[in-house]
């Protein structure tokens, strides 16, 4: 049986710039260029998948803007706007034994360095200083926690990754 194609959004569609089709692009790649690296792109909105081809794209002020193949006028490109940009999983680089994506984290089991199950990372959020796990914590939870912030910090707070448990070990108190 084949297994299903795991799609990542890398980007939204924002509003139409101009009146020849162009648009603005919201990026989340880390460099915000790089989302022009992947291709092709597949758009995804209200539930419908299409592939689009970039034809031309700038840097536009301190933002990006992108004409997209067939997209001849302002009207054409407003169908699009909101659309998300997504890639198949597979298209992402390779990362580095100690580096990961955050959805590969989300899911995962938190677990302290005193055997205590602190529930399941949620959701990553970005912050100026480092990234932080939101972990949902069980339903009986022995100190009442709904949620915990822990920092992403590997070496300090994140002491290992176990990415074929799907868990993660932290130095981090229970009732914090």
């Amino acid at each position: 049986m084949k297994q299903p194609v795991e799609h990542v959004v890398i980007g939204q569609l924002g509003a139409v710039y101009g009146v020849k089709g162009w648009l603005k692009i919201q990026s989340y790649t880390d460099d915000v260029e790089a989302i022009f690296n992947y291709h092709p792109w597949q758009i995804r909105k209200q539930g419908k998948v299409q592939e689009v081809q970039v034809e031309e794209w700038r840097r536009h002020n301190k933002g990006l803007i992108a004409k997209l193949v067939g997209v001849e006028d302002r009207d054409a490109a407003h169908l699009m706007t909101g659309a998300d940009v997504i890639i198949e999983a597979e298209q992402l680089p390779e990362l580095p034994e100690d580096e990961f994506y955050w959805r590969d984290l989300i899911g995962m089991t938190v677990v302290n360095t005193d055997g205590y199950n602190m529930g399941t990372v949620d959701q990553l959020m970005a912050t100026a200083s480092n990234d932080v796990m939101v972990v949902k914590a069980n339903s009986n939870d022995a100190f009442g926690r709904s949620e915990r912030l822990i920092p992403f910090i590997q070496s300090q707070y994140v002491q290992e990754v176990d990415k074929a448990n799907k868990r993660i070990v932290v130095d981090w108190p229970s009732d914090f």
